[in-house]
């Protein structure tokens, strides 16, 4: 959805790697040749892979955090970083590693070194001039349960916590309003009260940097949506 529109993009997953011979290639080539469509997105795809290869530079020692794995998180940071330096404004990827249904201490201590090694290195990739008109929002469309379940993890819930970083960011500072976790403040006495509608601080993030009128983000980007009092996220 982040890519419909009458705008042309271009869309690519840095985990896809196109291993082809010249000679399948070419192949490839003269298969779709009389197909204008198909030719079209087997050329883009091409290019983008080779574009994406081409950008991604691994680092000497990634993490100090044991058992963390961050290579994939490198190739999408830096391709990010690599686009966002030229023309590109806007970039939107995922990080998985947040389902913990079990065993939460273990994965989400690691979950959230790499969130933060994410951050820090898309910081870095960007260099000071880009990160400084930057806002990076790391949300999600669910929260967890308050309580733990059965298997020392935690359920699929309802409200949750997001995490802003940039140096457009008026940060250092919790928006927002805390519910609390006593029974009494939980909704329907499992989740985490919601307080905010998730997307209203998207918005506004979108509102403040690319001026898009109330109206158009309350009503098209985001249906339904009430952006309510400007927090004051942006410098």
């Amino acid at each position: 959805p982040l890519l419909e529109g009458p705008a042309e993009v271009r869309n690519w997953s840095p985990e896809t790697t196109l291993l082809l011979t010249p000679q399948a290639r070419l192949l490839f080539d003269r298969v779709y040749e009389s197909d204008p469509l198909f030719h079209a997105a087997s050329q883009e795809a091409m290019e983008l892979a080779d574009a994406g290869n081409g950008d991604m530079a691994m680092a000497a020692d990634p993490s100090q955090t044991p058992g963390l794995k961050v290579q994939d998180v490198e190739q999408l940071v830096d391709y990010a970083a690599g686009k966002l330096r030229q023309d590109a404004r806007i970039a939107a990827f995922s990080m998985s590693g947040w389902d913990t249904h079990r065993g939460q201490a273990g994965g989400l201590s690691k979950s959230l070194a790499r969130l933060q090694y994410a951050i820090l290195r898309l910081q870095t990739g960007l260099g000071e001039q880009v990160w400084g008109k930057t806002v990076l929002l790391a949300m999600t469309e669910f929260g967890r349960t308050a309580r733990e379940n059965g298997t020392a993890g935690t359920d699929h819930g309802t409200g949750g916590v997001m995490v802003m970083a940039g140096g457009a960011l008026n940060g250092g500072k919790v928006f927002g309003e805390w519910p609390g976790l006593s029974e009494a403040n939980l909704y329907e006495r499992r989740d985490l009260m919601p307080t905010s509608d998730v997307r209203a601080w998207a918005a506004h993030a979108i509102q403040g940097l690319y001026g898009i009128d109330q109206t158009v983000l309350e009503n098209t980007v985001f249906p339904g949506l009430q952006m309510g009092k400007d927090p004051r996220i942006l410098l």
